[in-house]
């Protein structure tokens, strides 16, 4: 028998349990596929894709019409996890047009939308969440404004006026129905606050050990994109190195 579908409220029982929640980008069907066999049960068509899969700089340069491509891929691999997608740079500018392309996006396999920001966002979020789609927000380095950061990704909340701001970030999206916020480069002990103090699910990306859940990009943990890993992951496989050698032994043997 197969195991049942993961739904956001899935997430939240897991977070009340205590139990850890694993996250995985995906940005094709093989790959979704695999993390689904795996029983990974958050995955994400992360624009992050820009980066590891298109070779652009950062992710800025993404286009709905990239997240609606890969999303449609990666949900044909999908049968438990539940599978979202991140909403682009300047796909979400006023309210009418984050749920213009959220449904996009829903219409492609997506079951849950993801943007970046706080109370900046609030009525776009609100309007997703108001027509029926499950929410997940992003606070802290918002990778779609490195550019406005001098292109560095910089850790959040050291500063009593950043830790006030991811609070309040945070409450907004608590208010407004998000049930999981990415919080990414955040001081662990802020991350820990954050994760202690609202109902969603948090999920961190270097962001300290006290989250609900973890994410990382599915390239930097087993090493299929070898020319930058973060800092703060753990490579579990090299999977580079494997693939050079096994070109390299096909190639000897012609």
């Amino acid at each position: 028998m197969s195991s049942p579908k993961i739904t956001p409220a899935d997430l939240r029982a897991m977070k009340v349990r205590r139990e850890k929640i694993a996250a995985l980008t995906a940005y094709d069907y093989p790959t979704a596929k695999l993390l689904d066999e795996c029983g990974v049960p958050l995955l994400l068509v992360g624009d992050s894709l820009g980066m590891v899969v298109l070779g652009y700089p950062n992710t800025t340069h993404v286009t709905m019409a990239d997240m609606e491509h890969h999303t449609r891929a990666a949900a044909r691999g999908t049968t438990r996890a539940l599978i979202g997608a991140d909403l682009p740079f300047h796909a979400y500018d006023s309210p009418d047009q984050a749920l213009d392309n959220a449904r996009k996006l829903v219409a492609a396999g997506a079951q849950y939308v993801k943007a970046e920001g706080g109370r900046e966002i609030l009525p776009q979020v609100r309007a997703i969440i108001g027509a029926g789609i499950p929410f997940v927000g992003h606070i802290g380095m918002l990778p779609q404004h490195v550019l406005e950061e001098g292109g560095k990704y910089r850790i959040k909340g050291r500063d009593d006026a950043g830790h006030a701001k991811l609070l309040d970030d945070a409450a907004a999206l608590a208010e407004a129905g998000a049930f999981a916020v990415v919080l990414e480069l955040v001081t662990p002990a802020v991350a820990k606050e954050i994760t202690e103090r609202f109902p969603f699910a948090t999920i961190g990306i270097g962001s300290g050990p006290d989250c609900d859940g973890q994410i990382l990009v599915t390239p930097d943990l087993i090493g299929t994109y070898p020319w930058f890993t973060p800092k703060f992951v753990k490579q579990e496989l090299n999977a580079a190195a494997q693939i050079r050698e096994a070109i390299g032994r096909w190639k000897n043997a012609l």
